[in-house]
């Protein structure tokens, strides 16, 4: 008999909305550790539109959003974010993006950052129609992409990076340096996190 073959999980692509959430998240960062519970945070959000949401179905899906990002911040990390200068935060809400969607952390360290150490520094559109057509080879979701949602997916990935500060409007991609602090903290992840930024920085991982 074969081997029998491990299924490749779909990627989650609802991040076409929100950018990096960088002001929503000093707001819903602090609310968290009133009562460590993420469907409290969304209620407070959603009860008081902290969001500014124009109509309470674009709130709720916005505070969904966001919370499912900073969910997979460590509680360092969410207390790092509190007290965070903008430079910091935009840092750690890239990375919270590139942990709750896999498409967009692999496009970070394949393409991005690949094309950073390599002194290719131009990111341009092509290169994420490139990227989700190579990987629609093993995932079956991208390929039923209607043109439309991907141009939505790419805007929306380009946004999070020039929030960042990561892409420059021209499209150049732009070298980071993380502050000590954020960059203790990503190293404390194995694979390390530094994977996601362009940047010549060692990607040592801490201890186990």
């Amino acid at each position: 008999m074969g081997e029998a073959i491990t299924p490749v999980s779909r990627y989650r692509l609802s991040f076409s909305v929100g950018g990096l959430f960088l002001g929503a998240a000093s707001i819903a960062a602090p609310l968290y550790f009133q009562s460590r519970d993420w469907q409290a945070v969304r209620a407070a959000i959603d009860a008081s539109n902290l969001l500014q949401a124009r109509t309470v179905a674009s709130g709720r899906r916005l505070s969904r959003e966001l919370v499912q990002r900073l969910a997979e911040l460590t509680d360092d990390e969410l207390e790092l974010l509190i007290d965070a200068t903008a430079t910091e935060r935009g840092h750690v809400m890239w990375v919270a993006a590139c942990r709750r969607y896999e498409l967009v952390g692999e496009f970070a360290e394949e393409v991005v950052r690949e094309r950073f150490l390599l002194l290719t520094p131009m990111l341009l559109p092509e290169h994420f129609v490139s990227f989700v057509q190579a990987k629609s080879m093993w995932h079956e979701e991208l390929s039923m992409l209607a043109d439309s949602t991907l141009r939505k997916l790419r805007t929306t990935v380009y946004l999070m990076l020039r929030e960042a500060g990561l892409l420059s409007k021209a499209g150049e991609i732009l070298p980071c340096v993380l502050s000590p602090r954020v960059a203790e903290a990503l190293r404390r992840r194995r694979p390390s996190d530094v994977r996601f930024f362009p940047t010549t920085a060692a990607m040592t991982g801490g201890g186990r």
